[in-house]
């Protein structure tokens, strides 16, 4: 974590390219899913161990911003932020940045619910308290980051 984000660096590969030159829309989403996976991984929580709980976390919506295009090459950071949290839906943003820019590329955000794995919502306060709390306490963490 560095600050209020978490930050997630990679280089922008040939084949993420359109025949413009530049990176495929499409692609952006899946950035923002590589690196909302990786802040879960930071904190302790990841995917494939919350899965392994029965619990599943689908995108209810995503929403992209593009304001520089990226290119081939191009080492980025993703700066994300989850913004909301109350048991049964999750809100996360995040800001695109080329290295050695200051200049924003690329903003959004994602919604998200959990549910079991028969696909119903839950209660997590109640039926994981300490996934509840980690998460609970991650969100107020970035919160107080953010106001200082």
């Amino acid at each position: 974590m560095e600050g209020s984000y978490s930050i997630y660096r990679r280089k922008m590969n040939y084949y993420e390219t359109d025949q413009m030159g530049i990176i495929h829309h499409s692609n952006y989403i899946r950035l923002f899913e590589e690196a909302r996976l990786d802040l879960m991984d930071k904190e302790g929580l990841s995917y494939a161990s919350i899965e392994k709980m029965g619990i599943i976390i689908p995108v209810l919506s995503a929403e992209c911003r593009y304001l520089l295009p990226l290119c081939y090459n191009d080492n980025i950071s993703v700066h994300t932020r989850i913004t909301k949290f109350d048991g049964i839906k999750m809100e996360l943003i995040y800001e695109i940045y080329k290295d050695g820019f200051p200049d924003l590329c690329t903003s959004g955000h994602t919604g998200h619910c959990f549910l079991d794995k028969n696909m119903k919502p839950f209660r997590m306060k109640k039926l994981y308290p300490d996934l509840y709390c980690k998460l609970r306490e991650l969100v107020k963490r970035m919160e107080r980051e953010t106001n200082n």
